[in-house]
């Protein structure tokens, strides 16, 4: 059966990374993607360090790089009283304690230096307009089962279609989504639209009593990113809708003006509510394993959706290649590498959101006490489990800060 390709479902961030590690390896694979066309939608993403080791695993380091604007910090602002709670340096002791960079970029652009080198790969086939159904397995092979389209056999399935993923539907089973009843709304503006006195070279938080407001510049600095998040407890989960500025605004009202000044210089605003999952187990069925949203789906407040999926592809191109590119072993060891990491970020994704980002009265002036009074190398050891690793060794990454 080793002739056979490994079948990746989903063309987006996670599956394009998934078919660069299997390439790097020597592995072929097929990508089936249900859009008529393989591109990303959204705007802005935050690329911690553990990315970069992940891009530079996959052999996209340089073109990531380059796609990237480099901000010099993060910054923590109350949104309440437009005071500074903290700042994290990203100059060169960051770069040097972990070994690479903390960056800004497009979602496009990163899907599109994916996509390159998937394009380029003889050992990589990529098809569109493909509705995955499910799948069947013999124990030695795996069938996808296609709509409308003639099923695809493969050595290993690796379902990657997102938080709706009709193989975790398969499964795992556990229906719908989680709904936070977050509502974040999504511009992006010309820098000149900006207001002067916020264009930091910065990814900016001003945290709220139950909101939060983010800005970074992007690609090249020609625009910035905006993101404004309101607990507005909806009970349907919406993707993208267009609304008015002044919806946007709802809420804002206890906001510092300089902070909800943002809002007004936003335009062509979009909607989504937030969802995420419980964390589990389990992903793999014989020869079928789940890769990023479709195996841990988390929300935003940790900025590492796309991280963890690429350091699931990093992880599981690793396990191909040394526990058997045959044997359903591989996809289990795959599997305890990444379970209890990827938990963990799904969980302090939550708490992040409420003790962190949308906090008020006592507990927003525990974390302004608390996060005052941390120095830089306190933030860079504080970090160090999450921005460490490529998703292979949580220390293997940071031989930098070692030394």
């Amino acid at each position: 059966m080793s002739d056979l390709p490994i079948i990746i479902a989903g063309g987006g961030i996670g599956g394009l990374a998934a078919a660069c590690g299997l390439a790097r390896k020597g592995q072929r694979s097929i990508v089936v993607e249900q859009a008529p066309q393989l591109g990303e939608i959204g705007a802005g993403i935050q690329i911690g360090p553990n990315a970069f080791h992940c891009f530079d695993y996959l052999g996209v380091g340089d073109e990531a790089r380059s796609k990237a604007v480099y901000i010099d910090a993060l910054r923590l602002m109350d949104a309440q009283t437009a005071e500074d709670i903290t700042r994290i340096p990203l100059d060169e002791p960051f770069r040097k304690f972990y070994g690479n960079p903390y960056a800004v970029v497009h979602r496009a652009d990163l899907h599109g230096v994916l996509l390159k080198y998937c394009e380029d790969s003889p050992l990589i086939d990529l098809r569109t307009d493909h509705k995955v159904l499910g799948y069947e397995q013999d124990g030695t092979s795996v069938t996808l089962l296609l709509d409308g389209r003639d099923p695809i056999k493969g050595r290993f399935l690796i379902g990657a279609e997102g938080l709706r993923s009709p193989i975790r539907s398969q499964m795992i089973g556990d229906g719908e989504p989680r709904i936070s009843g977050h509502t974040t709304y999504r511009s992006v503006i010309p820098t000149e639209q900006m207001p002067e006195d916020l264009r930091w070279n910065a990814a900016t938080l001003w945290a709220g009593p139950k909101c939060h407001i983010v800005h970074y510049p992007l690609k090249g600095w020609k625009v910035f990113n905006l993101v404004v998040t309101y607990h507005r407890d909806v009970r349907e989960a919406i993707a993208g809708k267009p609304v008015s500025k002044e919806e946007v605004a709802q809420g804002f009202e206890h906001i510092h003006p300089k902070a909800r000044q943002v809002i007004e210089h936003g335009d062509n605003w979009k909607l989504w509510v937030l969802c995420d999952r419980d964390p589990i187990s389990n992903w793999v069925d014989g020869r079928v394993a789940l890769l990023g949203d479709a195996a841990h789906p988390m929300l935003q407040y940790f900025a590492q959706g796309a991280c963890m999926a690429m350091e699931d592809a990093v992880a599981l191109s690793h396990c191909i290649e040394h526990f058997g590119e045959d044997t359903e072993d591989a996809l289990q060891r795959y599997q305890e590498m990444r379970k209890v990491r990827t938990a963990r970020v799904q969980m302090n994704s939550r708490l992040i959101g409420e003790y962190i980002y949308h906090p008020g009265d006592a507990q927003a002036a525990v974390r302004n006490s608390v996060m005052r009074s941390m120095s830089a190398d306190d933030w860079y050891n504080q970090l160090n489990w999450l921005y460490g690793s490529n998703g292979l060794d949580t220390g293997a990454a940071t031989s930098a800060a070692a030394e």
